[in-house]
Order: C-alpha cells, then structure tokens, then sequence
C-alpha cells in the first residue's frame, strides 16, 4: 500500500550513519518484542522468521529485535533466541531477508540482563553477576547478586563485540544496544546498584563507553548504531526490597550527560525508555499483571530460596504490595524527556511508551522526534499501519493489560486479554498459536476487523462457539472422578475380602 502523504508516521527519512545513510519508509517501528521462539541452545527457529515477518508484511518501516543476549552463560528467557556463537548467524539472516523483503528495515537489539535473569534450568552463579553486590528481592532469582571482576567485565566487553560483528554479518540493517531494562549495562549506570569502588564506580558510563568502542570497532562507521537509554530510572518504583539502600537513580540531567558522551563516541540514534526492570511502572503503562506475576514466580521457585519465598507470597494477601508503585501512566507519558534528549543531544531520536492513536503519533513526530516505537500496540493489531491510514485509533486496541509481557516468557507469545475477544477463550487461543505458528497470519479475516476500513476487508469468518459454563463442566467432571475412585476403592476391597 502506498503511503498517505497527508500523515507525518507515513513519511519517509534518512537517518545519517558515517558517510552513508538508511532509509526508512515511514517511521513506524516495532518495538523490542519478542518470545520463545528458538531451540534451547538459542537457534532462531521458524517461528522466530515468522513473528517478525508479519509486522514487515503490514507496513512498519522498521523492527528491532527483542534483546538477543551476547552471552553465552546466560540465556534467559529460557528459548529465547541468542547471538553468542557463530552459529546463530544463518537463521538470523534468513529471518532477516524475510523481513527486508518488504522494504523494511532490521535492527537487532543486543544485551545481556546480568543478574535480572528471569529464568533458567538451573540456577548457575553467573547468573548473579552485576556491577556490585547486593540483595533485590524482586528482580532476579539467585539470593544475592554478585560482583563482577575486572576480568569478567573485559570478558563481557568482547562478549558485546563479537556479538554486534554477527548481527552484521547476519544482513541486518543497524544494531541496538539496550543500556535500560535494568539489563548489565543500566546496572552499572544506576547509582542504586552500582557501588562499586574502582574506576568503574567512579564513572559508571564508563563499562557502556568500552562496550561502544568496540562494537564500533567490530561494525565499522558506516553500519546504523543506537543506544535504548532509561532517560529517568525511578528506581524507587516499584515497592522493592534492596541492599544497599537505594534511591531515584539517574535523573533526565545525567542521562542527558550520558546522551552527549554517547554521540561523541559515534552513536547514530537514542531510543528513550524509562524506569529500571522489567517490568516497572514507569516503562510499561497499563495495570500490574498479579495473576501472571504470580504464574511467573511459581516457574522459578526452584531456582532459590529468595524465588521460593517470593512466590509463597504471591499465594498469600502479600501479594497486593506487588502492585504498590505502579499507576496507569497518560499515553506518550515519555515524550517530553525524548524530546530533551533530542534537543540537548542533538542525535535522532525514537519515543516509545504507549502510542496507538493518530493524533498522539502525530504530536510526537510533529514536536521533533523521528520516530515513534510500539510493540503490544501492533501485537493486538498488526494492521494499525493500515488502520492509521484511515482513522485516528483502532476500534480494538491494546488495552495495556500488560499480561503478554509476563505470559510470554512462559507460554506463545500473543495477546492475553480475553476482553478484546468478546470473553471467547478459543479466539484467543487461535489468535496465540497463530502468531508465531502461520507465515501467512494475520489474513484480513484473522484480523479483529477495524471500522474504518472493515469495507476493504474480506468479510470476518464466523466466530468460533464461546465456551460457555466452563466452571460447571469443571465442576461435573471433578465429581465424576471422585465418584468413580470411591467406587473403584469398594471394588478392590470386596476383591481382598
């Protein structure tokens, strides 16, 4: 479909890298996004190439990859996919070429999340490692995190750098790196967690500065290359247990600071975020998922007892304070600290944060950003490039539930609010198994069609049968079996006598 020059999301940019440039588009981009799409040891499989080719087949000018984790000792999510060998290079390209395919463009967002390993098989004492030692009881698993060595950290360096040499050689169009989530690098920026007492302490850009340097290094100047930066951390949300004591972190001055550096050392872009974890309140708008927090921490209670503990509380009337801190943030909620770094940096810039309606999309882009982000947005509606076009808003949006971001990491990744399917759990179902399942999903009748453009749509299949009394057939089958184990327990008891 051709773009609608009436609209500013639908135009087209070059953003300079070295002596060259990378067009895109439009400047749509879906966000970091992704789900349990490899091979345990980290092999892109097809359902990886197909996720990430249907937001390139409904128009988005451009994808960045989840976080593909640079070490090898660290894979977490578990199939997740990975970068740390060289073997991973040949499934990237082919999902890669899949995706450029439609004039878009692929960008792999690379990192490693330290000690906010989610999970694991087993729980390894590199999955403790951090910039110094401490306690976090909600994020990570291991009891305490540990201290990286000067060894470790010049390890970790060429860890990033011959993973960013793969993503070039895999045909990707830029790499970025991620410095937020509270990932390893945001773990030496944030003065909460970084106590150390070295030069690392003493400048704690300076672990990003060496990891710039060399990706740099390995990709060359003319190869796109953004940094994902936390522009506030509000490290005091949510409620959170931490030793040492710990306070806001950095604030939108010193990440501004850190911005200047950044394109001094020959960064192209900064894709602006907020908070420290994931998640937290000031990054991922909507509600707080307990139910699913809760299925996340009873999949990891094995790993320790810090995750034993946490997830016990999840079943007792503790579990609320879980949801102390977070507050459902306005839409666009870090677009004036996007816009800061924009004019203080003076490096293009990428906001992100629960855009979905034209207007909002417009504002942004209109004020001085250059491109705008999304993932659960296009998640619930793959189409909204299309929708966009023609209204200011889908008629079904995302909701901002949030369960996809913990469900995910645990199950298909897809959207989890059964509220946008009309209470139809089989719809729902349909929908999961076919995001990541069917190169050809979303067809139009797939899709939850949009009123705006419903007329140029292929006529929506029927909907399947609603389950209906669910809790009563659960209820009859429960009976059943109790009933049928009493009388096969008189049986076996008539047999004996």
């Amino acid at each position: 479909m051709t773009a609608n020059s009436n609209w500013q999301f639908d135009q087209p940019i070059d953003i300079p890298c070295g002596a060259t440039t990378v067009h895109f588009k439009n400047r749509i981009i879906r966000s970091s996004l992704g789900g349990r799409m490899a091979y345990y040891d980290g092999t892109p499989n097809n359902a990886f190439k197909n996720f990430e080719y249907h937001f390139a087949k409904n128009g988005v000018g451009a994808i960045i990859s989840a976080t593909i984790s640079v070490n090898p000792y660290r894979h977490s999510p578990l199939e997740y996919p990975q970068i740390d060998n060289k073997k991973f290079v040949g499934p990237f390209r082919d999902a890669v070429r899949a995706v450029q395919d439609f004039d878009c463009r692929y960008i792999m967002q690379i990192g490693d999340c330290g000690y906010h390993c989610q999970t694991s098989l087993f729980s390894n004492p590199s999955e403790s490692e951090s910039s110094s030692a401490g306690f976090d009881f909600l994020y990570g698993f291991r009891n305490f995190r540990t201290e990286m060595s000067k060894e470790d950290i010049n390890q970790e360096i060429r860890y990033f750098g011959e993973a960013a040499a793969r993503v070039r050689e895999a045909g990707c169009d830029g790499l970025e790196l991620t410095a937020a989530k509270g990932y390893l690098i945001h773990q030496f920026l944030n003065p909460v967690i970084n106590r150390r007492r070295d030069e690392y302490g003493a400048d704690p850009f300076l672990f990003l500065q060496k990891i710039v340097g060399k990706i740099r290094k390995e990709v060359g100047s003319d190869f796109l290359f953004g940094v994902r930066l936390s522009a506030q951390d509000y490290s005091n949300r949510p409620l959170n247990i931490r030793w040492p004591v710990g306070g806001f972190g950095n604030s939108l001055e010193e990440t501004i600071a850190y911005g200047r550096r950044l394109k001094d050392l020959g960064v192209d872009f900064l894709h602006v975020t907020n908070g420290f974890g994931f998640l937290c309140p000031n990054d991922n708008p909507g509600e707080f998922p307990l139910e699913e927090f809760a299925m996340f921490c009873d999949s990891t209670r094995h790993l320790s007892t810090k995750a034993a503990i946490r997830a016990t509380l999840m079943h007792t009337p503790f579990k609320y304070l879980a949801k102390v801190g977070w507050k459902k943030l306005p839409p666009a909620s870090k677009l004036s600290d996007a816009l800061a770094l924009k004019k203080e940096v003076g490096l293009p810039v990428i906001v992100n944060g629960g855009f979905q309606e034209r207007n909002l999309i417009e504002d942004a882009l209109t004020k001085g950003c250059d491109f705008v982000s999304m993932g659960r947005p296009l998640l619930a509606n793959p189409n909204l490039i299309q929708i966009l076009r023609h209204c200011d808003k889908p008629d079904n949006p995302c909701t901002f539930c949030n369960r996809c971001d913990l469900r995910t990491s645990l199950f298909p990744v897809g959207c989890y609010d059964v509220s946008r399917f009309g209470g139809d759990y089989e719809k729902m179902e349909h929908q999961i198994i076919a995001t990541s399942g069917n190169p050809n999903w979303p067809h139009p009748e797939e899709c939850v069609p949009d009123v705006c453009i419903r007329q140029a749509m292929v006529p929506a299949v029927s909907a399947v049968p609603r389950r209906r009394n669910n809790g009563l057939k659960t209820l009859a089958f429960g009976v059943g079996v109790a009933v049928g184990a009493i009388a096969a327990s008189k049986l076996r008891r008539r047999g004996r006598r």
